[in-house]
């Protein structure tokens, strides 16, 4: 009997869009395993925006891949041709930009289906921002202007996820806020730097291409605060030394 492949993701805190070291995509790339895999980028959380397409477009290209773009909002492909497109990629690389927004149209086109069966099948799914948050259960966004949580997404992920935890002044306390009062499920939160995969939904490495930022494990602790793990992360491009600084548990007051 055949094994089922590994069910693989990985959140970014930074990439092609926000970096031009390539540290966190050559790492994305190095857990596809073939040579010159097809990269398919969705730029759907930001509207199809030409500048993103073209970015990617420019940092893939000068990659050991193949890279491609799959556009929604001038939508060429049939049915049929969307999920060949989608189940022939190694990676699906989604772009950042509005969570809710993203939601919508793919389920208007039937992409939350095609990449739920694309992920079951071993295709490494990952992303940025909005195009983290898109896979797991909840997440906290700016989608609707104000930070506030947003309990839907793909559900791949369990639990929840938080991106620019450290960079966004109100993310940090936001999310601490919704995961103790139960708005969200406990979660994921990403400082920008960072890249995080997971496998069959489990962490089972992190990364970091900046010496300070780090991955957090935020838990309701059912009186009203939360607990925070804090994970270690290997800095990329600086040897195999784990980066550890304040990495273990702590409790935080119960939010404002």
């Amino acid at each position: 009997m055949a094994t089922a492949p590994a069910r693989r993701l990985i959140l970014l805190g930074g990439g092609f869009s926000t970096e031009d070291d390539g540290l966190l995509d050559d790492w994305t790339l190095s857990h596809v395993g073939v040579s010159r895999p097809k990269v398919c980028f969705v730029p759907t959380a930001s509207g199809d925006a030409p500048a993103y397409v073209e970015r990617f477009l420019t940092a893939f290209g000068s990659r050991d891949c193949e890279p491609g773009v799959l556009p929604l909002f001038r939508r060429d492909l049939d049915d049929d041709a969307l999920r060949t497109l989608l189940l022939s990629q190694h990676v699906v690389y989604v772009g950042g930009g509005n969570t809710a927004n993203l939601l919508a149209v793919w389920r208007a086109h039937g992409v939350d289906r095609l990449l739920r069966e694309a992920y079951d099948r071993g295709t490494l799914l990952c992303g940025i921002s909005a195009g983290a948050n898109c896979w797991a259960a909840g997440s906290h966004t700016d989608s609707f202007g104000p930070l506030t949580f947003l309990p839907d997404g793909l559900g791949l992920l369990p639990g929840s996820v938080c991106p620019h935890y450290d960079s966004e002044p109100g993310r940090r306390s936001s999310y601490q806020e919704a995961v103790a009062s139960g708005s969200l499920a406990d979660g994921w939160a990403l400082e920008d730097g960072i890249g995080a995969l997971f496998t069959d939904g489990v962490p089972t490495e992190s990364v970091t291409r900046t010496p300070t930022a780090r991955l957090h494990h935020v838990q309701a602790d059912g009186r009203g605060g939360v607990v925070v793990r804090t994970l270690s992360c290997r800095p990329l491009g600086r040897g195999d030394a784990e980066v550890r600084g304040t990495a273990g548990e702590f409790t935080s007051p119960p939010p404002m």
